[in-house]
C-alpha cells in the first residue's frame, strides 16, 4: 500500500479514539455492574462470572472451566467450592469418564439470578431495536471480533506470565 492510502483522516482518527474511549467506558461499567450483581448474590465477581460461563456452557469439568476462564485449576476448584456451598452448582460424575467430575449449574440458582438482569435485557432490546438487520450484523461482527481479540490478549498475558515463572 502507498503511504497516502495508509494515512487516516483527522476525522477518522478522532472517531477511532472515541470508539476506544467508549469501549473502555463500556468495559468498566460492565465490570462495575457485575460487581453489584455479585454482591446481591453473595458472591465475588470471579465466582459470578464463572457461574455465568457454567450457565451458558452447561456441565463442564473443572479443567474445562479453567480453560474457558483462563484461571488456574486451583483457583477454579476454589470457585467451584464456593459456588457449591452457595447452592449454585453441584458436582456430579462425568457420564463419559467416571473418574472425572463435572460441574453442573443448579436450575433454581439460575432462576434466582435471571430477575436481576431483566431490566438491562429490556433496555438492551430497546437499543438494538433501533438498528436495521444490516446494521446489527455489522455491530455483531464487531462485538465478536472484540471478544476474540480480548481472548487473544488474555492468552498472551497468561503465556507471558507462564514464561516468567
Amino acid at each position: 500500500m502507498s503511504k497516502e492510502k495508509d494515512r487516516v483522516s483527522p476525522e477518522l482518527a478522532s472517531l477511532q479514539q472515541q470508539m476506544v474511549h467508549e469501549l473502555r467506558q463500556n468495559s468498566t461499567r460492565a465490570v462495575m455492574f457485575h460487581q453489584l450483581i455479585s454482591e446481591r448474590l453473595g458472591l465475588n465477581a470471579t465466582d459470578h462470572k464463572c457461574l455465568d460461563y457454567l450457565n451458558q456452557a452447561g456441565p463442564v469439568t473443572a479443567g474445562q472451566l479453567a480453560q474457558l476462564t483462563g484461571l488456574t485449576t486451583g483457583a477454579v476448584t476454589s470457585v467451584i467450592d464456593r459456588l457449591e456451598q452457595a447452592g449454585y452448582v453441584i458436582r456430579d460424575k462425568d457420564p463419559n469418564d467416571r473418574r472425572r467430575v463435572v460441574v453442573k449449574p443448579v436450575p433454581e440458582g439460575s432462576a434466582s439470578i435471571s430477575p436481576l438482569f431483566q431490566s438491562i435485557m429490556q433496555s438492551t432490546l430497546e437499543i438494538v431495536s433501533q438498528y436495521t438487520e444490516q446494521e446489527l450484523q455489522l455491530i455483531l461482527n464487531f462485538i465478536r471480533q472484540c471478544n476474540e481479540m480480548t481472548l487473544t490478549e488474555m492468552n498472551k498475558m497468561k503465556n507471558e506470565k507462564d514464561r516468567m515463572s
